[in-house]
């Protein structure tokens, strides 16, 4: 089908980039690269950003408390004198970025890593000898509740009570781990004292903070900046933000569904860096050498010399592990048995197959009803390359595969669905639609302007439930919106309306409009800014407000505070003018939802999820616990008995079937690991709720 669809940026925005390229006065001297980089990040908030700010008193305001609450979550480093020092300069900020004036960042990061290195020094100590679980404390454990601390002193007592119920809750799983192994008679557990496993709780309670300590040291200046940054942008809405080279070539990976390198998934574990996951089909997996649980120490290029990685930081280590196709990387890697190997790898493209769309067939068994199921996690699409994976394309092949199937009725599962591309939820839409708007989007200078589906082609005209949750955001919610608006689906929602994320991204090169001369300075990384707002063909936004179901079903996030709303600084919801399309009503809607509702009511897992989710959203509401064991543990056997009532949520469900399409029975027949997971996906299907309601609702559709 094709789609006149206008690029995502209108001409304003492309003008005001160009003038951003001239910005920069030919005498303008940066004495280094984070001078230059504040300059060209603040200018290109200013020239690109939908909603510019002044650069002000209450922006200063902002980023102080919310650079503090990142850099000392819990309170856990700071004191008072500390902070005191730091409100001298709350309403300073503003001035020191805009003359690029890095002397307070300086002075903060000196006393937090004097106050990280007190810490440091004294968590040993206090993990050294057993805890006093008799005695009748509390721990507050919600950060907005409690002050900064006045001394060291007071620090110390902080930390003991935070290492005390760490340590105490990871006594009460070994406590509760060696009774049930006594119950079952299992010889395969040594059986241990409790003064041993109380010794051995607070000894694993100290590796973990040894790890979290080792990653504080690793923190560089450049780490640094991009955080504070990042908190910079953030005050001025939740989704415009600094991305530094590797984190924008990881957001790529993240949109594109592929990368080019070894196809190892890798953590930073106790200095070294660790295979934790293979991914099939890729270039280690058809090496075959590179196992799970490796540790590598050391990569070199080809027939370079090898760098020992041995205690540095994962981020440094990952630029040196990809790269192009057809190149070889070496690494050499120490076995979970303790011998060291070297292993030849030629790079090459991995492609992360569970990132892209999927179907199954849902067998309705006392109906005969066969529903087709399209699990879609993201809007996906490669940017970089014309004949790339995109998503608009995969869904379209696999409704075609579904017709094939002759099947009753579509679904398209939009669940934690945060959204991508925006062109290919045009011509997604317009799969099932007429031609027609689909949305509108608006610059900050520009009238709104509908992105329109204009091929008159209808390839599937059938019952279609598009479902979504809480998570379900950005392009999700305008293809909910779209096929709401024009009556073509039903919208199905586990909560009361998705997450409601109304605006655009795009992301801007800071390198481009940086003179030659300064480019020894290195490579600044991207912005993402938001450069526009999109509004229902309707003219409501979907910001802040997202979209609401036609059908709610009671979820496990019903009661959970999430969405656009609860961010900080988010932008305000607009309306415009409604654009003319031709709506039709789905003629059968009340019937269908009162049935819904009356299965609803009769189905224990949703009812159980239901009340589940009202205890949790209860749980999270009590931040403040007892440190005397009796008592706690009193709490939590208590808690567990609540939560055995909830173990028929995870039971399978008898009333359907899941299968797979018959056009897919070949490619899954000689690849082992795709079916595997294909399988565990189906598993999965079995057990949810939701898809069995959503089935039902498609029966009483047809």
């Amino acid at each position: 089908m094709k789609s006149n669809i206008i690029k995502l940026f209108s001409l304003s925005g492309i003008i005001l980039f160009l003038m951003l390229l001239v910005a920069f006065h030919p005498s303008t001297e940066y004495p280094n690269k984070e001078s230059l980089l504040m300059d060209v990040f603040l200018q290109s908030l200013q020239y690109n950003h939908y909603a510019p700010s002044d650069i002000d008193d209450e922006i200063s305001l902002r980023l102080h408390d919310m650079y503090l609450k990142r850099i000392d979550f819990g309170k856990r480093f700071f004191i008072q004198e500390d902070i005191d020092y730091f409100n001298q300069h709350k309403y300073r900020l503003d001035d020191y970025a805009l003359q690029r004036d890095f002397s307070f960042f300086d002075s903060l990061h000196i006393i937090r890593d004097k106050r990280i290195e007190y810490v440091r020094g004294i968590y040993n100590k206090i993990l050294s000898s057993p805890f006093d679980y008799e005695k009748d404390e509390f721990i507050e454990t919600n950060s907005d509740k409690i002050e900064y601390v006045q001394t060291e002193e007071d620090l110390k007592r902080r930390w003991t009570k935070i290492l005390k119920y760490r340590s105490m809750i990871e006594l009460r799983s070994k406590l509760d781990r060696q009774e049930k192994a006594i119950e079952k008679q299992d010889t395969s557990v040594e059986i241990k004292s409790y003064d041993e496993l109380e010794a051995l709780s607070r000894d694993r309670i100290k590796k973990q903070f040894d790890r979290w300590f080792n990653d504080l040291e690793k923190e560089d200046r450049e780490d640094r900046i991009a955080d504070y940054l990042n908190t910079l942008a953030n005050v001025l809405e939740p989704h415009t933000g600094y991305f530094p080279p590797l984190e924008k070539e990881n957001f790529n990976i993240r949109i594109s569904g592929k990368l080019e390198g070894i196809g190892a998934q890798l953590v930073s574990e106790d200095g070294y860096v660790k295979v934790v996951r293979i991914v099939p089909g890729s270039a280690s997996w058809r090496q075959g050498e590179l196992g799970v649980n490796d540790l590598i120490i050391k990569v070199a290029q080809k027939d370079k010399e090898a760098i020992d990685v041995v205690d540095m930081k994962l981020d440094d280590v990952l630029p040196m592990i990809r790269g192009e196709k057809g190149t070889i990387v070496r690494l050499t890697v120490k076995k979970p048995d303790g011998t060291t190997k070297e292993i030849q790898i030629e790079r090459d493209v991995v492609v992360l197959e569970e990132s892209y769309a999927k179907s199954a067939i849902i067998d309705l068994k006392k109906s005969n009803t066969k529903v087709g199921l399209i699990n879609l996690r993201s809007f996906y699409a490669d940017f970089k390359d014309p004949r790339g994976r995109r998503c608009s394309r995969d869904v379209k092949k696999e409704v075609q595969k579904l017709i094939s199937e002759q099947v009753d009725g579509i679904v398209i599962d939009l669940r934690f669905n945060g959204g991508g591309s925006l062109r290919d939820v045009v011509e997604m839409s317009g799969l099932f639609i007429e031609s027609g708007p689909i949305v509108q989007v608006k610059g900050r200078d520009s009238r709104p302007y509908p992105l329109e589906d204009r091929d008159p082609s209808v390839l599937y005209d059938g019952p279609l439930v598009i479902l979504v949750n809480s998570y379900s955001a950005s392009a999700s919610e305008i293809m909910a919106a779209a096929l709401q608006d024009y009556g073509r689906a039903i919208i199905v929602g586990t909560a009361p309306s998705t997450f409601g994320k109304g605006t655009v991204q795009r992301f801007f090169n800071l390198d481009a409009v940086v003179p030659s001369r300064f480019k020894s300075f290195g490579e600044l990384g991207s912005i993402k800014i938001t450069i526009q707002k999109f509004f229902r063909i309707n003219g409501g936004s979907t910001q802040l407000l997202g979209v609401t179901p036609d059908i709610i079903l009671p979820g496990p996030y019903s009661h959970q505070e999430i969405g656009e709303k609860e961010e900080d600084f988010p932008m305000n919801w607009s309306e415009v003018n409604e654009i003319p399309f031709e709506m039709h009503a789905i003629k059968k809607m009340d019937k269908i939802k009162k049935k819904s509702e009356k299965r609803v009511e009769q189905n224990n897992t949703i009812q159980l999820l239901e009340k589940r989710s009202k205890w949790t959203k209860e749980l999270r509401e009590n931040s403040y616990y007892t440190l005397n064991m009796d008592l706690y543990l009193r709490e939590q056997n208590r808690l567990d008995s609540i939560a055995d009532t909830f173990n028929a949520i995870s039971k399978e469900i008898s009333t359907f079937d899941v299968h797979l399409l018959e056009a897919d029975q070949s490619q899954y027949k000689d690849d082992t690991l795709k079916l595997e997971s294909m399988e565990n996906w189906f598993k999965s299907l079995k057990k949810d709720p939701y898809i069995e309601e959503v089935a039902q609702i498609i029966n009483d559709w047809r």
